[in-house]
């Protein structure tokens, strides 16, 4: 990626009044950043979303200098960029409609892995809970999920620690920039996450841990997860908003049950009576909701040699060739076929016995 291209990115992201969802449109229509301040400013303000403030606060922008500055911090400290669109950037995060612009990344993880779960809950955990994370990330360990999580106290570090231990890799996602760790003393532990999974986040270095970074944080655990396991927390706190995300992002939510009289599982009660979570008790129950159990392996019955594809058949097809299993997201987004004509391709494809749905909004070949 030419570095002039990597300064028009962050700048993108500097730009008074260009919010992610604003710079989605842009990029959608335009296709890179370095285009986006070229355009002429009447051609800006024509693109849906933009108008002629936007267009004008783009054309204005000339603090560059901050621009180059953070990108000297990432090339001085080893930092990935990652741009909507990018090979690397999490494509389950892509597909929300108000993904980050740009991630900034420190470590090793594969943020696309196969599967992906998100661990999330109060800051001021039970022994009761400290026990259900430790053993959930336990029991996923057989599986090599990614475990995402918000680098804070309680829960979330708990489930970072756990990942450690069992060597399975764990991101977490910061409501800061990277050159401070915050809680500061978790910053062991991120030295440890750096070489065994890593630390993400869409804020600028410099970015302090403000309050109003965090429900943004969030949205980041919960969109780039297949599942959010809620284990602790009150009916208010970041947990409720990371599940209440991870809803709207179609996202598989599951929730440890609590006493009825503890506030600490207040909130999860609550998203199981409004069926805004599945109910679970071990990892058992989220392996077998998710379809992740492991299969026997059997000899596969010979598919029918004379079924005709059709064109947007074979080209959903193609999507299996490197995946057993595939996000019903990535079949939509990944071709530039209509949404009409994914949703028909996929439903011949079952009735064909070609592919079949398994939980999670997932679907694999037959």
């Amino acid at each position: 990626m030419p570095l002039e291209e990597r300064l028009y990115q962050i700048a993108l992201t500097q730009v008074p009044g260009i919010g992610t969802v604003q710079a989605k449109q842009l990029i959608e229509t335009v296709g890179s950043a370095s285009e986006i301040f070229k355009m002429r400013k009447n051609k800006l303000g024509l693109i849906e979303g933009i108008g002629e403030m936007r267009a004008a606060a783009i054309k204005n922008f000339i603090d560059f200098a901050a621009a180059e500055e953070e990108l000297e911090f990432c090339k001085k400290h080893n930092v990935q960029m990652l741009f909507l669109g990018d090979e690397k950037y999490p494509s389950r995060l892509m597909h929300c409609y108000d993904a980050p612009t740009l991630l900034y990344f420190k470590g090793n993880a594969e943020l696309n892995a196969q599967k992906i779960v998100a661990v999330v809950g109060t800051r001021h955990h039970t022994e009761y809970g400290k026990q259900l994370t430790e053993k959930l990330v336990e029991d996923l360990s057989e599986l090599q999920v990614l475990v995402v999580s918000g680098l804070a106290f309680g829960i979330d570090s708990i489930a970072h620690k756990a990942s450690l231990k069992h060597q399975l890799p764990t991101v977490g996602v910061m409501g800061n920039g990277l050159s401070k760790v915050y809680p500061s003393v978790n910053k062991p532990m991120a030295k440890e996450m750096i070489l065994q999974g890593g630390l993400l986040t869409e804020f600028g270095n410099k970015t302090l841990p403000d309050k109003h970074n965090f429900p943004r944080r969030n949205r980041v655990v919960a969109g780039m997860a297949d599942a959010v396991i809620v284990i602790e927390t009150a009916e208010k706190g970041g947990s409720m908003i990371t599940a209440e995300l991870a809803g709207s992002y179609n996202r598989d939510v599951f929730a440890y049950p609590g006493k009825t009289t503890d506030i600490r599982s207040g909130g999860c009660n609550r998203l199981i009576q409004q069926n805004k979570a599945q109910l679970v008790t071990s990892a058992q129950d989220v392996i077998e909701a998710m379809g992740w159990q492991k299969k026997k392996s059997k000899p596969k019955a010979q598919r029918s040699l004379f079924i005709e594809l059709s064109s947007e058949e074979k080209l959903i097809l193609n999507s299996f060739k490197e995946k057993e299993q595939v996000h019903i997201d990535e079949l939509y987004f990944g071709h530039s076929l209509t949404g009409s004509s994914v949703a028909a391709a996929i439903l011949n494809l079952e009735l064909q016995g070609v592919i079949k749905s398994l939980p999670g909004k997932i679907y694999t070949l037959v």
